[in-house]
């Protein structure tokens, strides 16, 4: 239980310093990235681009990020939000208008944060410079989902750790479907 109350005191704490302490032009940059995020389309985006210009490597890339992101998604939006009805940080806490425009779902888990993770994650091994490129709106969306009102930190934990496993487990089911051909 104390480990619970600490984790909600730190919840509080860090979810008004960065409601407060994100500069308001920062905030716009954070909400456009989040923006394009929306619905997965920068990942589908970066995944087409990927597979696009980058041969075998990047359709390699593009469909195991996909792959991770659709498992991800079913997780933390399918499954988690319909058993964690967590509510929203409280709307006082945010002194801008940003979190008028939030869900009515679950806090918990970030879905955003889980899918940008697991498309990440899983995009590194196969072509790790696309991954690195992923890397940069994948961290400005998590922190987008606190700022802007949405998540709690531990509710992008959480995503984050969603997406994790997703990239893990999409890749290695890869690599034994790839070995299962190979040896029929």
């Amino acid at each position: 239980m104390r480990l619970l109350t600490e984790v909600s005191d730190a919840d509080r704490s860090l979810t008004r310093k960065a409601a407060h302490g994100i500069p308001a032009q920062v905030g716009k940059v954070l909400s456009a990235v989040e923006e394009g995020a929306q619905s997965a389309k920068l990942w589908w985006g970066a995944a087409a681009a990927m597979a696009w210009w980058g041969g075998w490597r990047g359709r390699k890339a593009a469909v195991t990020g996909l792959g991770a992101l659709t498992l991800a998604q079913l997780t933390s939006n399918g499954l988690c939000k319909q058993l964690a009805a967590r509510p929203r940080p409280p709307k006082e806490w945010f002194p801008h208008d940003e979190v008028d425009d939030r869900p009515d779902s679950s806090s918990f888990p970030s879905g955003h944060t889980a899918a940008a993770v697991a498309f990440t994650a899983a995009v590194t091994p196969a072509w790790p410079v696309a991954g690195v490129a992923c890397a940069v709106p994948a961290a400005v969306v998590s922190v987008e989902r606190v700022q802007s009102g949405a998540h709690y930190p531990s509710d992008v934990a959480a995503g984050a750790a969603i997406g994790l496993a997703s990239a893990w487990l999409t890749r290695n089911a890869l690599h034994l479907v790839l070995r299962l051909r190979l040896f029929s």
